[in-house]
């Protein structure tokens, strides 16, 4: 019986594990999945998004306040030994069974506006939330775009290793060939062979970077790593970018008004200005309104009854009602409103300097992108030029290699700057791509790479 109950759970087990996996979509994934799977699966929005439940709830119970209260409930009971009779309320030394039901409603009709306050700080705690959670979203998106470019970016090198290898085998195959017909020294098919090692270490190394790139960005998007994981490649085009006129100042300008993280910290302010309000509340009077319902039932005869009266007689002859106006005035508290002001004012306080860090680390957020984007724009306009010259170095170089005009070392170093070139300019291109996209993030361009 215990082996059917273990076979039984990891069966189950299996089958939900079978079940969630086929729930993502087969790969390669393009880059709109990766972000799609990333949103769905991070932590992060999903704790935020919760805050937010827990937020609506202290928006409905704050509202809730707003609308009287009602309750209603029965006891029953016996009593033994001297006690006073309901019924004729009289000492008597029996055994007294009693029912008793009621109803009670209550509503506050002023309290300092205190509710109104505490409803409008709720509603800003959730104003907050919400841009809080865009914030978060835009993070993670920024996150996986870079981290597939990353994988884009190592697989390009890959093609680019394994080229020089092709290139490298293929020289080293033809010298071979010269050095047995004894046209060339052994010496130049020796430094060949070293190249062509070296060659297929870059290689190996290519595709290891290629594979951590690529766990990244499955870890990233909060989903299980395995060999056949890969991406598809958008068209990736290095579009224009006028740096000189949109400078970080201007770029601040507009991001002050849009990015979500400013919104949310001056939603706190706001829900910080409320606070302070529902402290001072606590100075002023409250009045409240009670209404209440009572009847009861008792197993004892009345005044010259010898029966008990039914249930249903007894509850309405005993019915009562009653209603009551309740004034509170605070006049000493033991500085408890005192201090709660104090508190209020100073979280107001600390919600300022929240907004003033955040502005601030806007500001530095975008002159550092401004920066890496400049740097990255020189960088890959430079790597255009030293490429399209070392083509025609190597071109030559290859050339006079064939004619024997240049020994296999003067040809490899040809060979190996052109590759090198190739493989920064291939970085220059991802990395101003990348740094361009978040200055167009800043000003409220959405994030893809389309």
């Amino acid at each position: 019986m215990k082996k059917l109950f273990l076979f039984f759970y990891l069966s189950l087990g299996t089958f939900f594990t079978v079940l969630a996996q086929a729930e993502l979509p087969s790969g390669p994934y393009d880059l709109q999945t990766c972000v799609d799977i990333a949103l769905e699966n991070n932590l992060t929005l999903q704790r935020t998004r919760l805050n937010q439940e827990i937020t609506e709830a202290t928006l409905l119970q704050s509202q809730g306040q707003r609308i009287p209260s009602f309750s209603m409930g029965a006891s029953s009971g016996y009593r033994w030994g001297r006690s006073i009779n309901p019924v004729t309320n009289l000492f008597e030394n029996n055994r007294i069974g009693n029912i008793n039901l009621f109803a009670n409603s209550n509503v506050t009709v002023f309290g300092g506006m205190r509710i109104n306050n505490t409803v409008a700080q709720a509603r800003k705690d959730l104003e907050s939330g919400e841009f809080n959670l865009q914030a978060t979203t835009n993070q993670v998106t920024l996150d996986i775009i870079n981290q597939f470019i990353n994988v884009v970016f190592n697989r390009e090198q890959v093609k680019i290793a394994e080229n020089q290898l092709k290139s490298t085998s293929e020289q080293l195959e033809r010298t071979t060939k010269l050095v047995n017909a004894g046209s060339l020294p052994i010496s130049d098919q020796l430094d060949l062979q070293s190249q062509n090692a070296t060659n297929q270490l870059e290689v190996i190394n290519a595709k290891n970077n290629l594979r951590q790139a690529k766990l990244a960005l499955a870890q990233a998007m909060q989903i299980p790593f395995s060999e056949d994981f890969d991406v598809i490649e958008p068209e990736f085009e290095v579009t224009s970018y006028d740096l000189e006129t949109n400078d970080p100042a201007k770029i601040y300008e507009i991001a002050i008004n849009i990015m979500p993280e400013i919104k949310a910290s001056e939603a706190s302010i706001e829900s910080a200005e409320y606070g302070v309000k529902i402290a001072k509340g606590a100075f002023y009077p409250t009045l409240g309104l009670g209404a209440n319902v009572f009847s009861n039932y008792v197993d004892q005869p009345g005044f010259g009854q010898t029966e008990i009266p039914p249930f249903s007689d007894q509850i309405e002859r005993n019915l009562s009602q009653s209603a009551n106006l309740q004034l509170n005035i605070p006049i000493f508290t033991n500085f408890n409103n005192r201090a709660a002001v104090q508190r209020a004012r100073a979280q107001k306080a600390l919600a300022e300097v929240d907004n003033q860090q955040a502005k601030n680390q806007l500001r530095q957020d975008i002159e550092t992108a401004y920066n890496q984007a400049l740097a990255a724009e020189q960088s890959y306009e430079a790597s255009l030029v030293r490429v399209k010259s070392l083509e025609e170095t190597f071109r030559i170089a290859q050339q006079r290699f064939d004619l024997g005009a240049i020994n296999s070392v003067d040809f490899q170093v040809a060979q190996n700057n052109l590759f090198n070139a190739q493989a920064d300019l291939l970085n220059a291109k991802y990395t101003y791509i990348f740094r361009i996209k978040v200055l167009d993030f800043y000003i409220g361009n959405p994030i893809n790479l389309n």
